[in-house]
This record gives C-alpha cells, structure tokens and sequence, in this order.
C-alpha cells in the first residue's frame, strides 16, 4: 500500500480535496492534525513530554496548556525539536497501525507541515494543494472571520507556495471554489499516478 502525503498552505483548500478522494475514490484519509492531538495524551508521550517541558505542559488528563507550550517553544528550537522529537515518532506510530485497517492500493497522510517538518522521505509521493495568495486570504478570513493580519501571520510560518510547488510530485489547482468538476479532473490524474487506472 502506498503512502501518500496531501499538503497545502493555509487556505488551500487541502481538506476539500481529501474529502473528494475520498468519497469519490474511496481513498482513505489520516487527519494527521486530529491525530496528534490524540497522541499528546498517550501515557508514554504524556511522560516523556511532563520529563522534558514539566508539569505545566497539561492543564488535565484532557487539556493541553496551550499558552504554555507556546511560550516553551516559540524562541526555542531546542524546544521545539525536543517536542516533535516525541510527538512524531508516536505519530507515525499511530498512522501505521491506521494503515493496517484499509483497504485500498494507497492512501493518503494530510499535513499542512511536510515540507517544513522535513517528512518527505516518509512517503512514496507528495501532492500540493495549491491556490493564489488572494484566494487563501478570503477563504481564511470568511472561514474563521478574522482580518487580513491574523491570517498573514499564520502564513509566514509556513514555507512559500512557490517552493513547495517545486519540491511537490503533483500539484493540484484549486483556486475556483465550487467548481468540483476541474478539481476531480486533477484528482483522477493523480489517481492515476498511484497506482490505478480508472474506468
């Protein structure tokens, strides 16, 4: 089975084209956000986290202590490394043991980070979701109905649409919203490429 990572930047519209794999396709997709949030709480990522970062990294059994966490590693990346350091190995752990459930010729790791996180030697292809600057404001802004420097401030922390177009094995273009139609013709080219000729 094959492993591919689906990547995109803020306002990409990465999440729509993993939903129209896979209720088009039936590919299934590992929300590596949501799983991490899991992971966090796993009581040997919880031990070596308290060991490292102390006890106020949680607030509960079920809470993180955001605001320190952020604090913790925001100028450290020490602290920052240390952290992934933990949390990815159980991450990749976890996607494993979900892959061993499926049942398809591939499927699909969405991550806003895997350039930046340098996870690109983990799968068999890379597939950018990608779309103008302009597009990815609006959609941020009217999704989460915050201004123009909120979301830039989230985009600086990723890498520029353009390098990661480049270092990508597919790309797919979404900058029309609702145009499901163009998007599925960029699908099943990639469909293809992994591995499936489609009826």
């Amino acid at each position: 089975m094959k492993k591919v990572a689906i990547t995109g930047n803020i306002g990409s519209g990465k999440s729509w084209v993993c939903e129209l794999f896979q209720r088009h396709l039936g590919i299934p997709v590992y929300n590596s956000d949501e799983a991490a949030k899991r992971m966090y709480f796993l009581p040997e990522v919880r031990k070596k986290m308290v060991e490292r970062f102390g006890e106020g990294f949680y607030l509960s059994d079920t809470e993180l202590n955001r605001e320190h966490i952020a604090d913790l590693i925001f100028h450290d990346e020490t602290a920052q490394r240390d952290l992934e350091g933990i949390l990815y190995p159980a991450l990749f752990v976890d996607f494993a043991q979900w892959m061993k459930g499926q049942n398809a010729l591939y499927v699909l790791f969405e991550s806003a980070l895997v350039f930046e996180k340098r996870l690109e030697k983990q799968f068999d292809a890379i597939v950018m979701v990608s779309a103008s600057e302009g597009t990815r404001l609006r959609r941020v802004m009217e999704r989460e109905h915050c201004d123009e420097t909120a979301v830039r401030a989230r985009m600086v922390k990723q890498w520029p649409e353009e390098g990661k177009r480049m270092l990508a094995d597919y790309v797919i273009w979404h900058e029309n919203d609702n145009e499901d139609e163009a998007l599925m013709k960029q699908i099943m080219e990639v469909h293809k490429f992994c591995g499936i000729n489609p009826q």
